[in-house]
């Protein structure tokens, strides 16, 4: 998810960089290509104009203009104002004692339904006992769509087959969760191609009756303004008390929801990053700025792991570390926990300063180098697992290799590194799950130490030539590690 926003804002950001002092005039020019960036994401005319004259206020200072880092300085009053724009937002539902009534509202094709289940499940997972009300009956088959829904997710539905009134069905519905105790009632009403007076006073007269406790407004990212426009028209209709904004996951530009809180005044509480139930995530500003500014999403990654993990395999491995134990088999098992935190480009990209990488790479590559690391562990006895540096010797790295399918030279290289590898890992074992993963970062870098390299041989052990994509993109990773290596002499050095 904004994936352009956040490619034409580090450019824009970027002219600025390597420029001992900024000036007003350049700063003004930087400036500018920070406004098209916004503007070419489709963020509102008025609040790119509001942004860029609060963010030039602070820019144009002496603040800016005299500090030692001028671009890193800039760069926090964008990620600041970014914040600003988005937020704060209250992530509490507001569930009371007794039965809490939510009404989720939108226009049709929007995510609606699907966004019920995936908020009956969060709600579920607090303790709580929801109950989804197929109260939309314009659409075809919404009420056969929420039944397997609530069938897949194991909550009970709500459903009057051949009703003509969407107000009563919420009414008995209400009536309906007492009896069967449960006590958050999730409301999934109408929607229509575009808003109109007729969908606007359906909604107020279900409003009006059952007098819902949130009403939250569920809008599609990949529409753009017409998002932002339909938000503002729901508002004044009913008050809203939040948005839940799907679809983030595809090719969203990211206007919408960086304008949504400004025109409407209204936040945005939750965003749906894809098509599985567990694919609905509190919104939060700070976080969704750092990744706007390329600064990674530690916190998102931190949560992400504490639901994935095998949590008594992560308990297992805590201890061997503040034995002082790290051998190839713990290494084995971490490679395997993180590809469960999904594609690995997505991964990469929380983990500051690895963005870049992650671009370049491709998920594909990202995989098939883990895939090739994961290759010449599990070629190793168990012996050699457990002492690498010690066990294996030139014989044993070819053997190791002919099984992997790889050279000599890269178990040489594994087992090298293998070593500071495991002192960094002990060191992790003293921190919490935030620094394990920022130590990570370390990590990531070593193992994808020469991904030109990767590129290069994957394509050569296919017989086809590079194309000029493929050329370019190796281009660039050499300039990357040549910059990397000259940076880690001049380290030495000093």
């Amino acid at each position: 998810m904004f994936e352009t926003l956040q490619d034409s804002l580090r450019s824009a950001l970027k002219t600025l960089s390597g420029r001992g002092k900024l000036s007003e005039s350049n700063m003004r020019e930087g400036l500018g290509l920070v406004e098209q960036a916004l503007l070419e994401a489709d963020v509102s005319l008025p609040v790119v104009k509001d942004f860029i004259a609060r963010v030039g206020e602070q820019a144009v200072g002496e603040r800016v203009l005299k500090s030692l880092s001028p671009t890193n300085q800039l760069v926090k009053v964008v990620y600041d104002e970014l914040v600003g724009l988005m937020g704060p937002v209250d992530h509490s539902l507001h569930l009371r004692p007794g039965v809490s009534i939510l009404m989720l509202c939108g226009l049709q094709g929007s995510g609606k339904t699907t966004t019920c289940g995936k908020l009956g499940r969060v709600i579920r997972g607090r303790g709580r006992k929801p109950l989804l009300v197929a109260a939309d009956l314009q659409r075809p088959a919404a009420i056969e769509q929420l039944q397997v829904i609530g069938g897949q997710l194991e909550i009970p539905v709500y459903t009057e087959p051949g009703a003509q009134d969407p107000v009563l069905v919420c009414h008995n519905a209400v009536k309906q969760a007492r009896e069967q105790g449960c006590d958050v009632v999730i409301l999934d009403t109408a929607g229509r191609l575009h808003v109109d007076q007729e969908l606007m006073e359906q909604l107020a007269r279900i409003d009006r009756r059952v007098s819902p406790d949130q009403v939250y407004l569920v809008v599609d990212a990949m529409t753009g303004q017409d998002a932002v426009h339909s938000a503002k028209a729901f508002n004044e209709a009913l008050e809203l008390d939040g948005v839940v904004m799907t679809k983030l996951d595809g090719d969203a530009r990211g206007g919408a929801a960086l304008s949504v809180k400004a025109v409407t005044g209204v936040p945005i509480k939750f965003v749906g990053t894809g098509e599985h139930f567990d694919a609905l995530e509190e919104f939060h500003p700070d976080r969704m700025a750092s990744r706007i500014v390329g600064m990674g999403d530690i916190l998102t990654l931190v949560e992400q792991a504490q639901r994935t993990f095998d949590q008594e395999e992560m308990v297992k491995q805590q201890e061997r570390l503040r034995k002082g134990e790290f051998t190839l088999d713990d290494f084995r098992k971490m490679l395997d926990q993180t590809q469960r935190l999904g594609p690995l480009d997505k991964v990469m990209g929380m983990i500051p300063g690895m963005g870049d990488v992650s671009k370049l790479m491709g998920d594909a590559d990202a995989a098939a180098e883990m895939s090739r690391l994961r290759g010449i562990v599990d070629s190793m006895t168990a012996e050699e697992r457990r002492n690498p540096n010690k066990v294996i010797d030139q014989s044993r790295r070819r053997r190791i290799a002919a099984g992997a399918g790889v050279e000599p030279h890269e178990v040489n290289k594994l087992v090298k590194e293998f070593e500071g590898m495991a002192d960094l890992m002990k060191r992790m074992s003293g921190m919490g799950m935030r620094g394990r993963l920022q130590a990570a970062q370390q990590l990531s870098q070593t193992l994808m130490k020469n991904p030109s390299a990767t590129l290069a041989k994957q394509k050569k052990g296919t017989g086809k030539r590079l194309t000029s994509a493929e050329r370019a993109k190796l281009k660039k990773l050499r300039e990357r590690e040549a910059r990397r290596r000259k940076r880690d002499e001049k380290n030495r050095g000093q």
